[in-house]
């Protein structure tokens, strides 16, 4: 409870305003050795899926599950979390911090964002920049 506790202490205004919790699509999927942990549920998961082979592993758990894989999420990589809206990314983002991760973000943005990183242009500057 004092890790929760501490946390909430250090959210104060500069640090919200600084953006310290989230990163953009373009940025995330650049950092080395990161995730993409997608928090959506299994219906939405079925419905659009994210295959980021070309720039990271993908974890998918639904939000719900979390407590339970937990020791899934590897503390050493850098975790960006992802959902719709950012309302679940952020309930997880700050779900992990209170459980020490200490290198994960917000994927800002939701699909939209997301996508706009996918397109073919975009992703083929990233596969010559991985490749070169």
């Amino acid at each position: 409870m004092q890790r929760f506790d501490e946390l909430l202490h250090s959210m104060t205004f500069e640090f919200f305003g600084s953006g310290k919790h989230k990163i953009s699509p373009s940025m995330h999927l650049t950092e080395k050795n990161s995730i993409f942990l997608d928090v959506r549920s299994n219906e939405e998961l079925q419905t659009i899926s994210f295959c980021l082979v070309h720039h990271m592993p993908v974890l998918h758990i639904p939000i719900n599950e979390i407590p339970e894989r937990l020791a899934e999420i590897p503390k050493d990589k850098f975790v960006g979390v992802f959902c719709s809206s950012g309302v679940r990314s952020t309930m997880a983002y700050f779900y992990l911090r209170a459980r020490g991760f200490e290198n994960v973000r917000v994927i800002e943005g939701g699909y939209n964002e997301l996508v706009d990183e996918l397109k073919p242009g975009k992703l083929l500057k990233h596969i010559t920049k991985k490749a070169g």
